[in-house]
């Protein structure tokens, strides 16, 4: 007797990592050394920070990806399972869990030094995705191999598919032909086009729906025929760490609820902003009362202009 697979809201394609992050005055300059005035550890990468971004807002989420057997991978595979997530994808392996050194301004700018070692992509077959029957999926281009497999079941069965399309690299060119929703950054846009409008014109061109998050500028879209824009909203930044993953997180939960496309976006907008108002990506990733909060209040602004 099979057991019938789990229902899933979003299943999380991608890369996990081990973040450590320090508030630094500045970024140091060659050779400078300086001390860091805070200090936070917690699990990171794309796919994972928007795992758990879809936990917290109270929806069903998997995650598929690979974790080291060494300390951080440990520590990493815990706390998804604290926040619910279904952890039966995950691969456990000898190789390094990616780490992350991220050095945080006061200003929010960030810089990042990550570490892969020997860690390689999974290979296609190497996680069965049988078990679980999810309503939208979320790749971030870092598991390739993985990503092809399971396309070939998402397309069969009608699964709407979102790409955080971070930045121009090998995966994220692979699949941004083959989703139903591209979610890029600016960074993926200037690198794609060199301007932001003309890369909108572009990437229309091969997937219906196209999201280009621009920051403190908000956000460009294309959703079929329609164009428009999304201002940011409002929030006293103060770190930018995973504010795309807590968007792309909020925006396939919004898909896979059924909302209107305008909510959708206002829907990723909110987590996107209140992730910018906590050091580290992980710890600021909103809780679901906040993030209703803010979105209900955007949501009767812009209907009362």
């Amino acid at each position: 007797m099979t057991n019938d697979p789990t229902p899933i809201d979003v299943l999380c394609v991608g890369h996990t990592s081990y973040d450590l992050i320090f508030s630094v005055a500045h970024h140091p300059s060659e050779d400078e050394k300086i001390s860091a005035q805070g200090f936070v550890s917690c699990g990171g990468g794309p796919a994972a920070n928007a795992a758990v971004t879809i936990a917290k807002l109270g929806f069903k989420a998997a995650f598929a990806g690979y974790l080291g057997q060494d300390i951080y991978g440990e520590k990493h595979y815990q706390e998804l399972r604290q926040y619910g997530i279904n952890t039966n994808l995950i691969i456990r392996g000898d190789s390094p869990t990616p780490l992350s050194t991220i050095l945080v301004k006061p200003n929010g700018k960030r810089a990042l030094v990550n570490y892969k070692g020997e860690t390689r992509p999974l290979p296609s077959g190497a996680v069965d995705f049988s078990s679980v029957t999810p309503k939208v999926v979320l790749f971030d281009g870092h598991e390739p191999h993985l990503s092809n497999s399971l396309l070939v079941r998402t397309q069969s069965e009608g699964i709407p598919t979102v790409l955080d399309a971070g930045s121009l690299h090998e995966g994220t060119l692979a699949l941004m032909e083959r989703m139903d929703y591209l979610v890029c950054s600016e960074k993926f846009a200037l690198q794609f086009a060199g301007d932001e409008h003309a890369a909108l014109t572009r990437l229309a061109e091969v997937s219906p729906t196209v999201v280009i998050t621009l920051g403190e500028r908000g956000l460009i879209w294309q959703h079929g025929q329609e164009r428009g824009v999304l201002p940011a909203f409002s929030v006293n930044a103060i770190d930018t760490t995973g504010a795309g993953d807590a968007f792309h997180g909020a925006f396939a939960a919004a898909v896979a609820s059924n909302m209107n496309w305008l909510d959708v976006l206002r829907y990723a907008s909110a987590a996107g902003a209140l992730c910018c108002t906590t050091i580290g990506a992980r710890s600021g990733l909103p809780s679901k009362e906040e993030h209703q909060a803010l979105f209900d209040t955007q949501k009767k602004e812009s209907s009362g202009h």
